[in-house]
């Protein structure tokens, strides 16, 4: 079942709320009524200000009010659609999602799949480390078939379980014309929600957004 997210840093949301807006609100009101007191107690007697600036002033500050009312609510909008996005995607732990962030390996082989360039003439998996360094290059058909990856080293042996990322390098006449992060799939073991975004964070510590994701399958 395919599902059409990058990897992130996951924090702790912290939206405003509804009472501090309204607390400021109310500060900021009443600190427009001793303005508009003194200044209409300092007025000059021979020149007083006209009424229609008063009402001017107040109906400009009704509108400022409205706005943060408004915004106020999209905030808490926001966090009620972010909730209802964390119940559904709660469903997805335990289950494999397609993504292009690193993943874990456990000795199980991972499906990789490819999208070299059309026009290249070679094409290579990179495989690089928990560190970024560069593991082990494998020359692939130029095709956007799935590779199996057994975690075989070119000298026969097993790579250790750990976190491993991917990508394709496409070449034509020698020369590198594409390197992009490969996709594969790897077993979500929580959600959480940020800043209004439903994340999931895969086995091996990877974060990724909930609608970035690809694909989705049960463990195979």
């Amino acid at each position: 079942m395919d599902i059409n997210a990058p990897a992130i840093t996951p924090s702790a949301p912290s939206p405003a709320t509804a009472p501090q807006a309204n607390s400021v609100l109310s500060s900021d009101f009443e600190t427009f009524l001793k303005m508009l007191t003194a200044q209409a107690r300092y007025q000059d007697p021979l020149e007083p200000i006209d009424s229609s600036e008063y009402a001017a002033q107040l109906a400009q500050f009704s509108m400022v009010e409205q706005q943060v009312m408004s915004n106020d609510l999209l905030a808490s909008l926001a966090a009620q659609l972010g909730s209802g996005n964390m119940a559904q995607t709660a469903s997805w732990i335990g289950m494999e999602a397609l993504t292009t962030a690193p993943t874990y390996f456990d000795g199980t082989p991972l499906r990789i799949t490819p999208n070299p360039a059309a026009i290249s003439d070679e094409v290579f998996l990179i495989v690089r480390d928990e560190t970024g360094q560069e593991v082990q290059r494998v020359p692939l058909p130029v095709s956007a078939e799935p590779f199996e990856w057994a975690g075989v080293a070119n000298d026969g042996g097993p790579f250790e379980n750990g976190v491993y990322s991917f990508d394709i390098e496409s070449r034509a006449n020698g020369e590198v014309i594409l390197s992009e992060p490969a996709a594969t799939y790897g077993r979500i073991t929580e959600t959480r929600l940020q800043d209004g975004e439903a994340i999931l964070i895969l086995e091996g510590g990877s974060a990724i957004l909930a609608a970035g994701v690809t694909g989705l399958r049960e463990p195979v």
